[in-house]
């Protein structure tokens, strides 16, 4: 089709390389049964995730075991088989933060709520705590918690996750999720709103330094 319509290069080698992209399988593919919506095809693309989590430990920084129990919780009548895919798929999702040449940067804002909550006995909540600690040291990951002593906040109705692009013409995407389903947010007043409210978050948050210090301390206690 190119040649017959004379489509000469750069925009040739361009459609080329576009088609050859589209034809490429992301890896959640492997995961039809699980991921039934696009929020990891998003989340693959993004450079910047920013994610206000007032519940768990975000899905990027679960141990196997933390994840085991979340989604038996959410998910009660499950059976072993699909328990153990959804722990695989949840497990491969990680690997975006380990991307090579460039991973995306996370930064997520949690309550402390999360750290005094122990999913699955203390034992496994500890062992949560350390692999939280640990991955908040890496260069693309922000971590922050909200201290109780903050009272109310711009976070009270509940999660949601800020995806942005390296293109800037893509715009951001929020991104909500409940009992109900999933909810895409994308028209700029609502982007906008969501935006501001995890601006306000991290202004009352501990400080990274401050928060990685009181993961570890509850990991003692």
């Amino acid at each position: 089709m190119l040649t017959l319509y004379g489509i000469t290069s750069p925009e040739r080698d361009a459609l080329l390389t576009l088609t050859r992209e589209a034809e490429r399988r992301g890896w959640w593919t492997n995961y039809a049964d699980v991921f039934t919506g696009s929020y990891v095809a998003l989340e693959d693309e993004a450079s910047l995730i920013r994610e206000w989590e007032p519940q768990i430990v975000p899905g990027l920084l679960q141990t196997q075991d933390y994840a085991r129990e979340v989604i038996r919780a959410g998910r009660p009548h499950v059976d072993e088989h699909e328990l153990r895919r959804r722990v695989m798929a949840r497990m491969a999702r990680q690997t975006l933060l380990r991307r090579e040449p460039e991973p995306p940067h996370l930064h997520a804002v949690l309550d402390e709520a999360i750290l005094r909550r122990p999913i699955g006995g203390w034992d496994l909540m500890k062992d949560q705590l350390r692999h939280l600690s640990k991955e908040a040291r890496r260069p693309n990951v922000t971590l922050q918690v909200l201290p109780f002593a903050v009272g109310a906040h711009a976070g009270l109705e509940g999660l949601f996750i800020v995806l942005s692009f390296p293109e800037e013409s893509d715009p951001d995407v929020v991104y909500t999720e409940g009992i109900y389903g999933d909810v895409y947010l994308e028209s700029p007043e609502e982007i906008k709103r969501c935006t501001l409210a995890f601006e306000e978050l991290c202004e009352m948050a501990l400080s990274p330094e401050e928060s990685v210090a009181l993961i570890d301390a509850a990991a003692g206690d």
